[in-house]
C-alpha cells in the first residue's frame, strides 16, 4: 500500500492510497476518510461508489461528505470506477472502458483481463481496510448514477454485509437502458443480466435493510436512469425505505451536496451511531 497524500479534514484525515490489485491486474487508487473518532478505535464505514467518467477523486472533493462523516464518526471509502493503466482496454465513448467499469466482472475480451470491479469492491478492497481503524462489521453503501447502480446491486447481492443502502440518481434498470445494455453486452456477452439490474433484483429478492433513493425531477438523464422501475419494484415488494423525487434537481454534484447529509444520517441510524 502506497500513501499518495494525507490531508487534515474536519478533525480527521483524508487519505489517498495506491496498491497493486490482484483481481484487476493493475495499480488501483482509492480515497479513505477517517473521522476524528477513529483516533480512539474502529469506526463504521460507508462506501461511496462514483459514476461514469469519475475517479476516486470526484466524490472525495465534490460531495461534501466529510463534514457530516466527522460529526457522525463514520469512515468513508471512495473506490475508483474502473481499472487504469496503459495496458488496460479502453473505448472512445465516455460510457465504456476507463471510468465506466459498471461494477461488474467482465467475461469478454478485451475487458476480462482487468475489468473486475465487482470483485474488487466486494472482496479485494475490503480486505485491505484491516490496516486502518475501520469496523468491518458495520458497513453501509451509497453511490451516484452508475455508482448508485453498483451500490444497489452489490447490497442486494451481498446479504448480511451492509446495514443500509442508498443511491443518488441511480441507473435503476440497466438491462432495459442504453446505460447498461451496451456495456453488459460488451463486458458480459449475451445472456441473463438480471444480477446486475437493481429493479429486477428488487422485484426478485429485495434488500434485508432500509433503502433510500433520491433522483431529481430535472435530471437530464432520466430516460436512461428509468427511476420509475425501481420505485415500482420497491412499492410492489413493500421494501422498507423511501424513493424520493426531488423537485428541480438535476444529475450534478450540486444535487448530491444538497442531500448528502440526509443520506449519511440515514446510514448512521442503520449503523447504530
Amino acid at each position: 500500500m502506497e500513501p499518495l497524500s494525507e490531508n487534515a479534514c474536519f478533525g480527521g484525515s483524508q487519505l489517498v492510497l495506491r496498491h497493486g490489485s490482484r483481481v484487476c491486474a493493475c495499480d488501483m487508487t482509492f480515497g479513505l476518510y477517517l473521522p476524528p473518532q477513529a483516533q480512539d478505535g474502529p469506526v463504521p464505514v460507508l462506501w461511496y461508489l462514483s459514476g461514469l467518467t469519475c475517479t476516486h477523486e470526484n466524490a472525495m472533493t465534490k460531495a461534501g461528505a466529510q463534514a457530516h462523516a466527522a460529526h457522525l464518526g463514520m469512515a468513508l471509502v471512495f473506490p475508483d470506477t474502473s481499472p487504469r493503466g496503459e495496458d488496460v482496454a479502453d473505448d472512445d465513448a465516455f460510457d465504456m472502458g476507463k471510468g465506466a467499469g459498471f461494477y461488474v466482472d467482465a467475461t469478454e475480451a478485451p475487458w476480462a483481463s482487468h475489468y473486475k470491479m465487482r470483485s474488487y469492491v466486494a472482496d479485494e478492497l475490503p480486505g485491505l481496510l484491516g490496516d486502518f481503524p475501520v469496523d468491518m462489521d458495520r458497513q453501509a453503501i451509497t453511490g451516484h448514477s452508475m455508482g448508485g447502480h453498483g451500490a444497489l446491486t452489490l447490497a442486494m447481492g451481498s446479504p448480511g454485509r451492509f446495514a443500509s443502502v442508498s443511491a443518488f440518481s441511480p441507473i435503476c434498470n440497466p438491462s432495459a437502458s442504453d446505460w447498461g445494455r451496451k456495456q453488459f453486452a460488451a463486458y458480459l456477452g449475451d445472456g441473463d443480466h438480471a444480477a446486475h439490474d437493481a429493479s429486477l433484483l428488487m422485484a426478485d429478492r429485495g434488500f434485508d435493510g432500509p433503502v433510500l433513493c433520491d433522483t431529481g425531477t430535472a435530471d437530464q438523464f432520466a430516460d436512461l436512469l428509468r427511476p420509475e422501475t425501481l420505485a415500482q419494484a420497491m412499492a410492489a415488494r413493500r421494501q422498507p425505505g423511501a424513493f424520493r423525487m426531488q423537485k428541480g434537481y438535476d444529475h450534478s454534484y450540486f444535487f448530491v451536496q444538497t442531500f448528502i447529509g440526509d443520506h449519511l444520517d440515514f446510514h448512521a441510524e442503520a449503523l447504530g451511531l
